[in-house]
């Protein structure tokens, strides 16, 4: 009995398959498993006979070519068009490296005695006093070069300090007047001595050696200095500071001597108005490998010259300033 059972599912089995094939063979859809989610739809259209929407994959090559749209090749892409240099930074044959750069800076010079009498500008200023860096002043200010006169009205840190100086006769040293900010401005105007303690506290140069004149005419001094020593590397490259065209000069002296005032100097010449608008002094690495310390960084920013200024301007009692 059991073996007469057995034959009979082995012969229904055969039978089963048989008819599978035969099915196949006539082009008969064979009952599947259920389609899974995101195959119902296209299970639907075979069912229907509608021809079935198929979706090829894509794979992108690095060497595929699309013909609908040309790929943007590399050497399409053009960088930035820096500023060409409009100076002559050539090296003479036998000279100091930093003669170049001295020649510039004496051009520069001529440039402000002939062409700028006065100029407005944001000074960004932080110096190393007594070995200790201090943070970043800013003031708004006004120069004028004959008679000089500086105004000052600072926007950090002790924003609202207001200062003001005019030169004495033939450029003799003058009265430096300020008035404070805060409670403080309260006690009115104040006369100092420029180059006194309370004039001084927190400034590493008598307001005397501020400005765009000064800042050059202190920069070929120490280049024609620094001519008469070796162990000078000189750099120059186009740069943007702040949105202007300027040329950058890097100045290096790897070992440290006392006849030199910096380890690094980088100063940024204005390629428009031909006037240095940064200067940045570093000392020397205490370790190698280690960035050098900052000593001193002035930067104008919105600068423009000529504005007209007249006495009134640098004027103690103008009611434009020291205003209560």
């Amino acid at each position: 009995m059991m073996r007469t059972m057995k034959n009979g599912y082995q012969l229904f089995s055969l039978l089963l398959v048989l008819g599978l094939l035969g099915q196949q063979a006539l082009g008969q859809q064979v009952p599947g498993p259920p389609p899974v989610p995101g195959q119902q739809a296209q299970t639907v259209q075979q069912a229907t006979g509608a021809p079935p929407k198929l979706v090829e994959p894509v794979v992108r090559v690095n060497h595929e070519e699309n013909t609908k749209q040309a790929p943007q090749l590399a050497s399409r892409v053009k960088p930035p068009q820096m500023p060409q240099c409009p100076f002559d930074l050539t090296q003479r044959p036998g000279e100091h490296p930093l003669q170049p750069a001295l020649r510039m800076a004496e051009k520069c010079l001529e440039e402000i005695d002939q062409n700028i009498v006065d100029y407005s500008a944001v000074l960004l200023k932080q110096e190393r006093i007594n070995g200790q860096l201090g943070e970043q002043q800013a003031a708004y200010i006004k120069v004028r070069h004959k008679p000089f006169a500086v105004y000052m009205f600072f926007l950090k840190p002790c924003k609202g300090r207001e200062v003001l100086y005019n030169a004495g006769p033939d450029g003799t040293k003058g009265i430096l007047v300020a008035m404070d900010c805060g409670w403080k401005r309260r006690f009115g105007k104040f006369e100092f001595d420029p180059e006194g303690s309370m004039a001084m506290n927190g400034q590493k140069y008598p307001i005397m050696k501020l400005g765009i004149r000064e800042l050059t005419r202190e920069l070929i001094e120490v280049a024609s200095n620094d001519v008469n020593f070796s162990e000078c590397e000189v750099k120059h490259s186009q740069r943007l500071l702040n949105g202007r065209p300027v040329t950058l000069l890097e100045v290096t002296h790897p070992t440290p001597r006392s006849n030199f005032r910096f380890y690094k100097a980088e100063i940024f010449i204005d390629n428009q108005l031909r006037l240095p608008i940064r200067y940045s002094a570093y000392l020397w690495p205490e370790q190698p490998g280690e960035e050098p310390p900052l000593e001193e960084e002035y930067t104008y920013l919105k600068l423009k010259v000529n504005n007209g200024f007249t006495d009134m301007d640098f004027d103690k009692d103008n009611p434009a300033i020291f205003k209560d």
